[in-house]
């Protein structure tokens, strides 16, 4: 089965390490911790720094949210980071035999079913703030 890109891991990873300690929280830093290159770091800090969520400055070590955890949600940072083409997170074959009884009906059969499945899934990330994910993480590192 073929997944969602990791990008959105990773941006919750950094925002978890950006919201526990922003001075820390330097490119390089984020990198080894997620174990990755610094250079998709910066691409998905980038693309955070896009959506209006954190704050990096040139020269200057760390980051900053620019938004409080309580009011983030896994799915703005979802949202943030991936891109799905229409707001389709599952694509439908097109161009099916117009003379097949499947062909000529499987997109109106199977598009609510994959609405819904989408939907669901928007609904728990919205419901999941990064507050609560940095809570989770001080709990298991016992973390103040």
């Amino acid at each position: 089965m073929k997944q969602i890109s990791s990008r959105f891991s990773m941006a919750v990873h950094i925002l978890s390490m950006i919201s526990l300690d922003p001075l820390y929280s330097t490119g390089d830093r984020i990198a080894r911790s997620v174990n990755s290159n610094p250079v998709v770091i910066r691409r998905i800090m980038a693309q955070l720094k896009k959506a209006g969520y954190i704050d990096t400055k040139p020269g200057v070590a760390g980051a900053s949210l620019l938004i409080p955890p309580e009011r983030l949600t896994l799915l703005d940072i979802f949202q943030a980071v991936e891109s799905v083409d229409g707001n389709e997170l599952f694509k439908i074959h097109k161009d099916t035999d117009p003379n097949c009884s499947v062909g000529m009906n499987i997109e109106s059969v199977l598009l609510p079913q994959l609405s819904n499945a989408q939907k669901a899934m928007e609904h728990e990330l919205a419901s999941v703030t990064l507050a609560q994910i940095v809570e989770q993480l001080r709990m298991k590192t016992n973390v103040k």
